[in-house]
């Protein structure tokens, strides 16, 4: 099997890489942007910019891989609250030139995994937390609008022209090395530099009353190659632990887990103009059709996560 990860030198694209060639000994090959460094043995790495697509298109004629994983996008709430533009470039113009260009390709049917959100979801009615992929969507930013559009579109161009699109909602993944923009990796983060001395023992923090479905990355990964096998064309996935933690309680096991006296204090820069209070994935259909379940529990992750920031600081 020969798989090709677009937008591979992300946070998620070096696990799902490790995943393909580690666990399911798959052909594989990553694209990244020019300033990234993706060091995965056994897997070779492009530049590619997804917004040329005559690059994207000259790319797949040149490997041809059976399964493309798209994973490139500015996955930042935040960022596309202050630059709804260039998440809409990004995150649905670059998935429909990957789109277009498999279509270009005469005789080319690969299996494309679109990589979407739980943010897609958004505002949800009252009392309603758990979500199928079937709950009608509302989503409440920007970031979360340009998904919607890209599993429609994957929807509409497995429909209207029979392409193998499996589409999937991926609910808050967490782990080591993921970028400090998201609220685990944040916390831990000022949490490592509070133990190690480098900061005042003050942590700054936005809404704690949120409660979201946090999954190990090394989890999600396992979970997109069984849907790159066993997911249905044309359907969408949730992929997500099934649990709503409430990031309050995630603040409180790290600073635990830190060892530090930490006071607390609430940023108004990091609080979202929109907030979702409760989600959490109903995830019976990805379980049912690839026997996927969780394995790594959050206090691992966090521990982990801990450690390699510490690690980093120390250098």
């Amino acid at each position: 099997m020969k798989a090709l990860i677009i937008g591979g030198g992300g946070f998620v694209g070096s696990y799902l890489a490790r995943q393909l060639v580690q666990g399911c000994h798959w052909d594989t090959t990553v694209t990244k942007l020019p300033q990234e460094d993706v060091s995965v043995e056994g897997c070779e790495a492009y530049n590619l910019d997804i917004l040329d697509q005559d690059a994207v298109e000259a790319l797949l004629v040149r490997l041809r891989p059976d399964v493309i994983f798209h994973l490139a996008a500015q996955s930042s709430v935040a960022f596309s609250w202050k630059n709804p533009q260039k998440t809409v470039e990004i995150n649905l113009c670059g998935s429909l030139n990957v789109l277009d260009a498999v279509r270009a390709i005469e005789g080319y049917a690969p299996r494309i995994l679109l990589i979407g959100s739980g943010e897609e979801y958004g505002m949800l009615p009252p009392e309603t937390e758990l979500v199928g992929e079937d709950t009608p969507v509302h989503p409440g930013n920007p970031y979360a609008v340009t998904k919607a559009a890209q599993n429609w579109f994957g929807s509409l161009y497995a429909r209207a022209y029979g392409m193998e699109i499996v589409m999937i909602r991926a609910f808050n993944h967490v782990g080591p090395n993921q970028a400090p923009q998201f609220v685990v990796s944040d916390f831990c983060k000022q949490a490592a530099e509070i133990s190690l001395g480098l900061r005042e023992p003050v942590m700054h923090v936005g809404n704690l009353s949120a409660k979201r479905d946090f999954t190990d990355v090394r989890d999600v990964v396992r979970a997109y190659a069984l849907l790159a096998q066993h997911g249905r064309a044309g359907e969408t996935y949730n992929v997500g632990s099934g649990t709503a933690v409430a990031i309050q309680e995630i603040l409180t096991q790290i600073i635990a887990q830190s060892g530090a006296e930490i006071q607390v204090e609430i940023d108004p820069a990091k609080l979202r103009p929109v907030e979702i209070p409760v989600i959490r994935a109903d995830i019976s259909k990805l379980q049912q059709d690839t026997g996927w379940t969780p394995e790594i529990p959050l206090e691992q992750t966090i521990a982990e996560t801990l450690d390699v920031w510490k690690q980093q600081l120390q250098k």
